[in-house]
This record gives C-alpha cells, sequence and structure tokens, in this order.
C-alpha cells in the first residue's frame, strides 16, 4: 500500500515504515502528525478522485531534525565593486510513516 501526499510544496510516494526528510514542520520530535491532502492511495485499487480520498489519512511520528547541504552563491557585477556572497542551508524534519488509512 503507498499513498502520493503534498507536504512542503512538493509531493511525496510514501509507504509504511518509510522514512522521509521533509521541509522543517512546526512539530517536536516524538509527536504525531498529520498529511492533507492526500492525493493517491493504492491499496490493489486506486482511488484518486477528491470523492474516493475523502476519508484518506496519513499518519507520521516526528523522528528529528537534520539540515540539508550548504548552498553556497556569489553574486558579481562587472567594472564595479559589487560583490556578493551569500550561503543557505535547509532545515528538515526526517519523519516515519506509520499509518495509512482509507475510510
Amino acid at each position: 500500500m503507498y499513498a502520493v501526499i503534498a507536504t512542503g510544496g512538493k509531493q511525496r510516494r510514501v509507504e509504511p515504515g518509510q522514512r522521509l526528510d521533509v521541509e522543517l514542520l512546526a512539530v517536536p520530535p516524538g509527536e504525531e502528525v498529520t498529511f492533507a491532502p492526500v492525493l493517491v492511495v493504492d491499496d490493489g485499487a486506486v482511488l484518486a478522485t477528491p470523492d474516493e480520498l475523502v476519508g484518506a489519512s496519513v499518519t507520521g511520528r516526528v523522528v528529528g531534525e537534520t539540515k540539508g547541504p550548504k548552498i553556497d552563491g556569489f553574486t558579481y557585477k562587472n567594472a564595479t565593486t559589487n560583490r556578493r556572497r551569500w550561503g543557505h542551508r535547509q532545515r528538515y524534519s526526517t519523519v516515519e510513516i506509520t499509518a495509512i488509512a482509507r475510510d
């Protein structure tokens, strides 16, 4: 059984027991989180229309937080002293999918 969920502006295919990194959630580690909307549920027969997915839900447990790779950037304009260095490192929540329910 698998489901497709939308979180952090991305769509992810998940299965029970799977661990994945999602955009940082405002949930402390060890707490339960429910993902909505569920876009697709496959349990032998695919459920994809909004009427079929009304009772579908995906729950998971926040395991911890991680950081993504460091991204370095540099902006430069010729013939001036306009130079700027910048960096970014995204924070993620690690979630373990515990259940996919369809009503």
